[in-house]
C-alpha cells in the first residue's frame, strides 16, 4: 500500500479490520458490491453513503487490506486528512489498483481538491483501475461545486448504507463482543442500548471499556458489573 510519505500523515490500515469483522446488518448487497470490487469481479466505481458510524471507512479499508494481501498497490486515503495538504500528493496514484477516498465532503471548500480528483478519477479510469469512496450523502448532495467531479462519482454503483434498527445494534453488539472473545448476555446488551447513546461507535467504545474491564476482574458481562464499572469516571 502506498504509505504517501509526503503527507507526513500515518495512512497504514487500522489492525483487525476486515470484510470479517464488519457486522453488515441490513447492508449485506453493499457489502458484497464492495467486496465484487476489490476482487476486480464488479463495477469499477462504487460511492457509499449514509449516516455516520455505519462503517464506511471500515469498508473502505477492509476492500484495501483485501486487494493489498493479493499483493497489488493500494491507496487510502483519509480527505479530512489529506485536505491540509497540496492536492498534488495525488499524483501518480492512478498506477495503484485500489484508491479508496474517505469522506470525499472534506474537499467541499477547496476547488483545487476537487479538480485534483477529478483528474485522478480519469486516470483511473483510464487506466482500468478501481475507485472506492465515501461521503455523508450522495454525490450531488454533498455541496461540491465541480459538477464534472459529482457526475464522476455517480458513474458507477452509488449505494447507501442503511441505519440500523435497535435488533441490529443488539446484534452488532453481540458480533463484536464476540470478536473479542467477550460473552454479552441479551440483558446486558439491551441495558447499553436503554441507558448509553445508541451510536456504534459509542457502543463499541463502551464494549473496549468493558473488555478491559472484564479481563482485569474475572468477571462476566452481568447488568450489575457492566452498571458499576461504566458509572465509574474514566
Amino acid at each position: 500500500m502506498t504509505m504517501l510519505p509526503q503527507l507526513a500523515l500515518d495512512m497504514r490500515l487500522e489492525p483487525g479490520i476486515s470484510f470479517a469483522s464488519y457486522f453488515a446488518g441490513a447492508n449485506g448487497q453493499v457489502v458484497e458490491a464492495v467486496r465484487a470490487l476489490a476482487a476486480g469481479t464488479g463495477e469499477q466505481v462504487v460511492f457509499l453513503y449514509g449516516s455516520p458510524g455505519l462503517g464506511k471507512t471500515h469498508l473502505l479499508q477492509a476492500a484495501c487490506r483485501e486487494v493489498a494481501e493479493r499483493g497489488e498497490p493500494v491507496a487510502y486515503l483519509p480527505l479530512r486528512e489529506a485536505v491540509r495538504w497540496s492536492p498534488g500528493v495525488v499524483e501518480g496514484l492512478e498506477t495503484m489498483t485500489l484508491v479508496a477516498l474517505d469522506d470525499v465532503e472534506a474537499v467541499v471548500a477547496s476547488p483545487a481538491w476537487q479538480e485534483a480528483l477529478f483528474h485522478l478519477f480519469n486516470r483511473l479510469r483510464a487506466a482500468g483501475h478501481r475507485l472506492l469512496a465515501s461521503g455523508a450523502g450522495r454525490p450531488a448532495d454533498l455541496g461540491l461545486q465541480l459538477e464534472d467531479l459529482v457526475s464522476r462519482l455517480q458513474w458507477g454503483l452509488v449505494l447507501r448504507l442503511q441505519d440500523h434498527d435497535d435488533a441490529q445494534k443488539a446484534a452488532s453488539l453481540h458480533f463484536h463482543a464476540k470478536l473479542r472473545g467477550l460473552e454479552l448476555p441479551d440483558e446486558t446488551a439491551r441495558y447499553l442500548l436503554m441507558h448509553y447513546p445508541r451510536e456504534l461507535p459509542t457502543l463499541f467504545r463502551l464494549l473496549d471499556r468493558l473488555d478491559q474491564a472484564s479481563l482485569a476482574a474475572q468477571r462476566r458481562l452481568t447488568v450489575p458489573f457492566v452498571r458499576q464499572i461504566l458509572q465509574q469516571k474514566e
